[in-house]
């Protein structure tokens, strides 16, 4: 389920500090029930390798496509990413998230994590249509009482929640991000939550038939 962007805004995520420059353009409410400590499995949900491989046709397509262009004109090369044309959020860690590195190594994939805690996840990705973010939070479902902040209670329930930030290159950057709108809303955010559904279930040691998104 889309939220407005005051459900990530709202609270105080690390992530405010070491990108105040970047705009949140989706928040998401995961399909992923669950207890106080259970945002270890969201992680391991959110960086699954082989994702793209395992989607339907459709999303498998706009996936291909969009690297075919980025190979094309040049959007994804290494000189047009983090540590070259860009710099890294790393660079702007405060010491004690320094000293909390990601719990586990990225997957093979674009986003490079930044850092790790109990209730929150960040990693960046960068080419020369965009510098973005992905952040993954564990929230209370029950947001009442004074615990809006996470302040577990007995009985609380969490889900995980997604917002994505982005820095667009220039005029360029902002085009290309509104000519794709359609396609994340329509096929790609559809997919996803789809897939995190299947993934969280099957971490719990369900055995749901494979959803094809």
């Amino acid at each position: 389920m889309r939220l407005p962007k005051s459900a990530h805004t709202s609270r105080p995520w690390r992530i405010h500090e070491l990108a105040p420059d970047f705009r949140v353009e989706d928040v998401w409410a995961l399909p992923t029930p669950g207890g106080r400590d259970d945002f270890p499995r969201l992680v391991d949900a959110a960086l699954p390798e082989g994702e793209v491989g395992s989607f339907s046709p459709v999303v498998r397509m706009l996936f291909s496509a969009r690297w075919k262009l980025g190979k094309l004109f040049g959007w994804d090369k290494r000189d047009a990413g983090i540590g070259s044309r860009l710099s890294t959020l790393r660079d702007r860690l405060p010491q004690d998230l320094l000293d909390a590195p990601p719990r586990r190594a990225a997957p093979s994939g674009p986003f490079t994590p930044l850092y790790e805690l109990e209730d929150e996840w960040a990693a960046e990705l960068g080419n020369r249509t965009v510098h973005a973010v992905m952040h993954m939070s564990w929230v209370p479902v029950e947001d009442s009482g004074g615990h809006g902040d996470g302040e577990s209670r007995e009985g609380v329930r969490y889900r995980g929640q997604m917002a994505v930030l982005v820095k667009p290159n220039g005029a360029f950057g902002a085009a290309y991000m509104a000519a794709i709108m359609p396609f994340r809303y329509l096929v790609v955010y559809p997919a996803l939550m789809r897939r995190y559904a299947e993934r969280w279930q099957a971490s719990a040691g369900g055995a749901p038939e494979r959803v094809r998104t």
